[in-house]
């Protein structure tokens, strides 16, 4: 992955710093709000279900016709802001293609690290892949999508190594959608977000995902910034990208112009829209490569 730029501390506080690049951030949040209070109105769902006992974290389920794929989706808030009640907006768009959609919490920061959210996560993964037959989920590989910090999330269900700690097959996941992702970690110790997040050599090398790019994997990498977002933003997600197709992975980049850094979350309200698309596709094309590994006729 490329270095970024030499800036100084204050312009790397305006590059890493999304609120900033919008007229209202208040605004936007309440968009997220109101379209997930819609969503919870409209699509029948189980509420906070636990998935991991350690923590007691918790996630949403909307179900979809029996044998559905799922896509499961992971907030952002640079790991301390938000949850899955402001975040139900991203089940309507591919529940509407068909798709069982889970909508995960997680413990923010100061109440957990770093390492503690990424673990959480994956035994969200885990409880889902275990619990395929109560939840109704088909055979296909899980789609798993996030922004902004969510994205590293993403990248981090992606390393390889990991899964059969959890006693899930490697090949559970078969698509990440990472929006805006902070896949190095490196850049945030010389920003603000290293006030509360702290991270120390250890820390930034365990939880970067470019760093635990898996070679010849078969997950689809599905991957984009927006439009309007910073310079920092845009050149964390072509590096990633560019990290996992150097390991011979499979990465299809989704341009979305016009977008900044959260409305492009946003848009997964559209079923017909360009991430509903893609993740359908991906999943589809996940599916299908599956059943070949497999011996099956997809």
């Amino acid at each position: 992955m490329t270095n970024p730029p030499a800036y100084d501390r204050a312009e790397m506080d305006r590059q890493y710093n999304a609120r900033e690049t919008v007229a209202a951030y208040d605004d936007e949040l309440a968009r997220y709000r109101a379209e997930s209070d819609r969503v919870r109105a409209d699509i029948p769902h189980e509420r906070d279900i636990v998935y991991d006992e350690r923590s007691g974290e918790r996630l949403d389920f909307y179900p979809a016709e029996p044998g559905a794929p799922l896509f499961v989706w992971i907030h952002g808030g640079y790991w301390r802001a938000l949850s899955k009640d402001d975040n139900a907006f991203a089940a309507r768009g591919l529940h509407g293609r068909g798709f069982h959609v889970a909508v995960l919490d997680y413990t923010l920061v100061p109440g957990a690290d770093l390492d503690e959210i990424v673990r959480q996560v994956r035994a969200a993964t885990a409880f889902l892949a275990r619990h395929r037959d109560r939840f109704r989920i088909g055979p296909q590989p899980f789609a798993v999508g996030g922004s902004s910090a969510g994205g590293q999330l993403v990248g981090m269900l992606l390393a390889d190594g990991w899964t059969a700690g959890f006693g899930i097959p490697a090949d559970t996941i078969g698509v990440g959608l990472a929006l805006s992702g902070v896949h190095d970690l490196e850049p945030l110790r010389h920003s603000y977000v290293n006030d509360f997040m702290r991270f120390d050599d250890g820390a930034v090398d365990r939880n970067s995902p470019v760093r635990h790019v898996p070679h010849g994997s078969d997950a689809i990498l599905l991957a984009a910034a927006g439009g309007d977002e910073t310079d920092e933003f845009k050149r964390q997600t072509a590096g990633y990208i560019a990290a996992w197709e150097a390991a011979g992975n499979r990465a299809e980049p989704v341009d979305m112009p016009g977008h900044h850094h959260f409305d492009i979350a946003l848009s997964l309200t559209d079923p017909d829209g360009t991430l509903a698309r893609a993740v359908e596709g991906a999943t589809t094309r996940a599916a299908a490569a599956a059943a070949r590994r497999r011996g099956e006729r997809p």
